[in-house]
């Protein structure tokens, strides 16, 4: 059995701007996986630099109100929305709420800096 507290893990700041901590990474984890998971956040007002990453992406929301923008479209997400970023896709999302934004982002196959493009 394999348990982490998200306490134990170091916040960084993303390529997109965003805080995140890596819950679950093959990098840096004892585990032998096809993805990673984070936990990321965003403050009130703010959002993350437009980006795209050459994997597929999935947030899942826990807290807040946001605006999810991908290439052409956007669309309000509030908790318990789930959001599947193909990858290639360009995206950011941005804090609409007054209060902090917290979302569970699992990235297939595992996240890597050299692959979270930013574009602006």
């Amino acid at each position: 059995m394999f348990i982490k507290k998200l306490g134990d893990c170091e916040e960084i700041t993303a390529n997109d701007g965003c805080r995140l901590r890596e819950l679950l990474h093959p990098k840096n984890d004892p585990v032998e996986l096809p993805y990673s998971i984070a936990i990321a956040r965003i403050a009130p007002g703010q959002r993350t630099y437009r980006h795209k990453l050459a994997q597929t992406e999935v947030y899942y929301i826990l807290t807040g109100e946001g605006r999810m923008h991908t290439d052409k479209e956007e669309q309000n997400v509030q908790p318990g929305n789930l959001i599947l970023i193909p990858c290639g896709v360009i995206q950011w999302l941005q804090n609409i709420g007054t209060t902090e934004l917290q979302f569970v982002a699992i990235v297939n196959p595992p996240w890597t800096e050299q692959n979270d493009i930013r574009l602006e």
